[in-house]
């Protein structure tokens, strides 16, 4: 008889209510306001990041938690006769994969998987592996399936402020543009696990989400319809519907448009207004 899996992720994988809706363990990031120290969407939450900002002009700052901290985690669960599936946020962004498949190495039937992607293209790799548990899938196969369907994620976003990512360091390539036009609204890809910049449109942000969902699209044209992800850093009303109409169009139903809030970890990297669309891009329908 298969033991019992239980599914988790990092915090950042930014799944709001469905981590308990789809019992998904959330496994919280550190976030640093100076030299005050929270837990990602446990003692802190995204409009701190921006009261923090504005009255200092310092960014925050992000951490993985310790291979002890990940140990004791996964500990939790084994200790319960199950099994672990861990999605973690890429590892050439963050080393909390590293933290986690060493911690993993200490016990039994916990399996480690480097996600290659953040926010909820991570999330959509936890939800997947959901699914797999829900239909009576070992441990095992789910690892095994999630890491075969981890490079078909299309995790891509429109940044409305370039000032989070440019000071942070976090992406290559923005510091050819930056500064030379405040109208320039860059496209982030994950690629390969890296963040880089896919594409730029002129122009007021609103106005070019129609573009960036169209070119996503375009390049990334076989999308599974189970679910796709609107996720932002409180981007405003208007521009989340204007996405939202226009995934429909392109045939997603509209229960299967997921918004999501980005959380602490995000935000402190992407600043407000960033809005993304994600989706699993393999044709599985």
């Amino acid at each position: 008889m298969n033991k019992p899996v239980k599914i988790t992720t990092d915090s950042a994988s930014d799944l709001n209510d469905l981590f308990k809706m789809r019992d998904i363990g959330e496994f919280s990031l550190y976030v640093m306001l100076g030299d005050d120290q929270y837990l990602d969407d446990v003692d802190i939450k995204t409009p701190m990041i921006f009261d923090y900002y504005e009255k200092t002009g310092k960014l925050p700052t992000t951490a993985a938690r310790s291979i002890e901290d990940f140990y004791e985690y996964f500990k939790s669960f084994t200790d319960q006769g199950m099994a672990v599936v861990h999605i973690a946020i890429s590892s050439e962004i963050s080393s909390t994969y590293n933290y986690a498949n060493e911690a993993a190495a200490r016990l039994s039937d916990v399996y480690v998987i480097d996600g290659k992607s953040l926010s909820s293209g991570t999330g959509l790799l936890a939800l997947a592996a959901a699914d797999l548990r829900d239909s009576g899938q070992d441990a095992q196969t789910i690892a095994e399936t999630i890491e075969k369907r981890k490079s078909s994620v299309q995790a891509s976003f429109i940044i409305n402020t370039l000032e989070f990512l440019y000071k942070g360091g976090r992406c290559s390539g923005l510091s050819a543009f930056f500064g030379k036009a405040f109208s320039i609204k860059p496209s982030l890809q994950l690629i390969n696990g890296k963040i880089t910049v896919a594409r730029k449109f002129l122009g007021s942000f609103n106005k070019n989400l129609l573009k960036y969902v169209d070119c996503t699209l375009s390049k990334y044209d076989t999308p599974d319809m189970t679910r796709v992800f609107i996720t932002h850093t409180h981007a405003d009303r208007e521009a989340v519907d204007i996405v939202r109409k226009r995934l429909i169009d392109y045939g997603f139903k509209p229960e299967n448009v997921i918004e999501t809030i980005a959380g602490s970890t995000i935000t402190s990297h992407c600043g407000k207004s960033t809005l993304g669309i994600l989706y699993i891009n393999d044709g599985n329908k």
